[in-house]
This record gives C-alpha cells, structure tokens and sequence, in this order.
C-alpha cells in the first residue's frame, strides 16, 4: 500500500501529537489532587488503573501510527 505525502504528514503528525498528550495525561493523573486516582492512604484507585491503561493504549497506539507516517514520509522522499 502506498500512502500519498499528506497522508504520511497526517499520521506522523498524530503520532508526535500522542507524545505530547498521553504523557502529559498520564503525569497529570500521577499527580492528581483531587482524590480521585489515590486514595487517602496514597494508594492507587481504579481510577487511576482505567486511566493508565487508556492511557498507555493510547501512546503505544499513537507510536505505531506514527510509525507508519514516518515510513510514509521516508517513502516519499526516496521516490523525489
């Protein structure tokens, strides 16, 4: 299958966006305040446990996908 160069941007693009979000995501939730992902003697609620493993999902989600952007790309470049 040959992705088109707009397509392999898009994709590296939302792989690097994974980065950004899901490791934010999951430092904030490590940090919480609220009292939602710890409990009052600090530890880890089911919360916490659903939201982690969102979380990872998604970053290993958004790594594969922009993995395929990155080849994409690669692609492109050698076809010039």
């Amino acid at each position: 299958m040959k992705l088109s160069r707009p397509v392999s941007w898009f994709l590296l693009a939302f792989g690097i966006w994974s980065w950004v979000i899901w490791i934010t995501f999951a430092k904030n939730l490590w940090k919480d305040g609220s009292g939602l992902a710890f409990d009052d003697a600090g530890d880890p609620t089911a919360y916490f446990w659903v939201h982690l493993a969102l979380a990872v999902t998604s970053f290993l989600l958004g790594n594969a996908i922009g993995l395929i952007g990155l080849r994409g790309v690669r692609a492109a470049r050698r076809e010039r």
